[in-house]
């Protein structure tokens, strides 16, 4: 369903009817809500693109956009099917109506699949993109049996096979200037868009599961969810405060000919302060990633104490192979002092469980840049590279 417009128009009888009608407009609403007795906050404490409000019998969420943070994204009133309409008439802004309980969704990613499997609610996947990247045995077996549908590439769905099943919401990622989600946007299905990933913290990304969560009547289970990656990661984030060494990080390696790396302010770059790390690029601005030739990353970051990145392979990678993909990789000191460890996405579960648990790849990163923390602790995602 597009976004609907609900407009109150004033119709004017008289000229002090309209100063009185206005006077009192503006006296009882507040940024083109309702009334603030109609609408009351309910405060999220770590996310900083996300707010919800809850009126009676239903609950509105507004996105704000992460790449202009003086506009909204979107806006959600979800909507309890169990409960009559609420009314309406007199929001002066556009929104989508979702009627919760969802009961299928289309999901693009292998990040909100994981959820959705966490939440409980993986058998209301309807169909998923990019199937070769989802490592997870409820959607592989749905895949398998025919309950869940291939809507093929991401960024090209499969038109004819979405309306096929029909999903009551698709789970989409927003990108800055993609120009939107093309076709799909003519279908007619809420787009439901996931840009959690643009949070300013690990804790304010994971907090959005308070949302994912209303969405499909989770909302017990997502609490205790997050109550609990909370106290883990504050309490992890403390004790690497006690260290007493910061070793110089960096991260990932060349891909299509640029390095992307995490900017200082986003969820990544927070995550390598909290565990400790002085992060060689925490000085790019932004809450996303940026690409860098491989001289810069060289000229900045050639004497890193650690190397962390990520490949997907069903082999090990090697000091040997890394060195034969590109070889002026050996000229980073991390290299030539085998202090590099990479996470393999073939076999792990990064993607799924890292975004909305950050405590447990904290966990790893504090191992890694200082093990006396927790001593005899192995890591989950990241290893040494093979010899």
């Amino acid at each position: 369903m597009p976004p609907l417009k609900m407009n109150h128009p004033l119709r004017p009888v008289f000229y002090v009817a309209i100063l009185l009608q206005l006077s009192l407009l503006l006296a009882s609403c507040a940024q083109g809500r309702k009334p603030a007795s109609s609408l009351a906050p309910s405060p999220l404490r770590y996310a900083s693109n996300l707010t919800c409000e809850r009126g009676e019998g239903y609950s509105l969420w507004t996105l704000r956009n992460p790449w202009d943070t003086t506009a909204v994204l979107h806006r959600y009133l979800l909507h309890p099917d169990t409960l009559s309409e609420p009314d309406l008439s007199t929001f002066q802004f556009a929104f989508s109506i979702i009627r919760t309980p969802v009961r299928s969704a289309g999901v693009a990613t292998a990040v909100h699949c994981g959820l959705l499997d966490e939440l409980g609610v993986a058998d209301r996947i309807a169909g998923v993109c990019e199937k070769e990247y989802i490592d997870l045995p409820a959607v592989n077996e749905g895949l398998s049996a025919g309950r869940i549908a291939d809507f093929g590439n991401g960024m090209n769905p499969n038109i004819e096979r979405i309306m096929d099943v029909a999903p009551d919401v698709l789970l989409l990622t927003p990108f800055e200037h993609s120009g939107g989600y093309g076709r799909v946007e003519r279908l007619g299905i809420p787009i439901i868009e996931c840009a959690e990933y643009m949070e300013v913290s690990p804790l304010a990304r994971a907090e959005w599961i308070r949302f994912y969560a209303e969405l499909f009547g989770t909302e017990l289970r997502a609490d205790s969810i997050f109550r609990a990656v909370e106290q883990n990661y504050l309490t992890l984030k403390a004790k690497a405060s006690t260290a007493s060494s910061c070793p110089t990080l960096l991260t990932e390696q060349l891909y299509g000919g640029q390095w992307f790396v995490p900017c200082g302010q986003s969820t990544m770059g927070i995550m390598f302060s909290d565990a400790g790390a002085d992060y060689l690029f925490h000085d790019r601005p932004g809450s996303g990633s940026t690409a860098l030739s491989f001289e810069t990353v060289l000229d900045e970051a050639q004497d890193a104490d650690v190397w962390l990145l990520k490949f997907n392979s069903q082999q090990p990678l090697t000091y040997r192979q890394l060195a034969a993909d590109y070889q002026p990789y050996t000229r980073f000191r991390a290299f030539r002092e085998h202090q590099i460890f990479g996470c393999d996405l073939a076999h792990n579960h990064f993607y799924e469980e890292t975004p909305f648990h950050p405590d447990r790849l904290l966990r790893d990163f504090i191992i890694l840049f200082h093990p006396e923390l927790l001593p005899g602790e192995q890591s989950i995602y990241y290893k040494p590279l093979a010899e």
